[in-house]
């Protein structure tokens, strides 16, 4: 639908409406304009890349990872998700902190690595990334609308932020 490239932050893309493919081609169209095709997609200073995966194209993985949930965490399937995919623009706005009230940017020490959060909590919508490699990028791990207990873990994690921001 190209009435969504118009969308603006808070306002949600009209997705429901579609057929599927109707809405993989609106969420391809947001997802090129804003991140694939963006040469200003950079954070703190750092270029944000999607994660590599041997044979794959990293953006489709990214775009489908945004816009889907796991259904099976034995399998690790995933299946569309409404939430995750009508804010599929605000990942943009909040990457260009816009937002300055409200939004808390903090990185955390985590089971595996050191993670960056840009939370908004006047619209419970977190960003996920990881610092790639002591390098100046970043990884864009995730992006998603904070329910039920998510909610209190980003306030648990911001506890135990680090004194600085990786």
């Amino acid at each position: 639908m190209p009435l969504n490239l118009l969308k603006k932050y808070s306002g949600l893309l009209d997705i429901n409406g579609l057929n599927e493919n109707q809405r993989k081609a609106s969420l391809q169209g947001i997802f090129d304009r804003d991140i694939r095709n963006n040469p200003n997609f950079v954070f703190n200073s750092k270029t944000i890349r999607p994660i590599v995966k041997d044979g794959m194209d990293a953006m489709e993985i990214l775009l489908h990872h945004l816009t889907t949930t796991i259904v099976d965490e034995k399998t690790r399937k995933r299946d569309y998700d409404r939430f995750r995919s009508e804010r599929l623009h605000w990942i943009k706005h909040h990457i260009s902190s816009k937002q300055p009230n409200g939004l808390f940017i903090f990185s955390v020490k985590d089971k595996t690595a050191i993670r960056t959060y840009i939370y908004d909590s006047n619209e419970k919508y977190v960003i996920i990334l990881e610092p790639f490699r002591n390098t100046a990028d970043y990884y864009l791990l995730t992006a998603y609308h904070l329910t039920g207990k998510n909610k209190n873990k980003i306030k648990s994690k911001y506890k135990r932020r680090l004194n600085k921001v990786y």
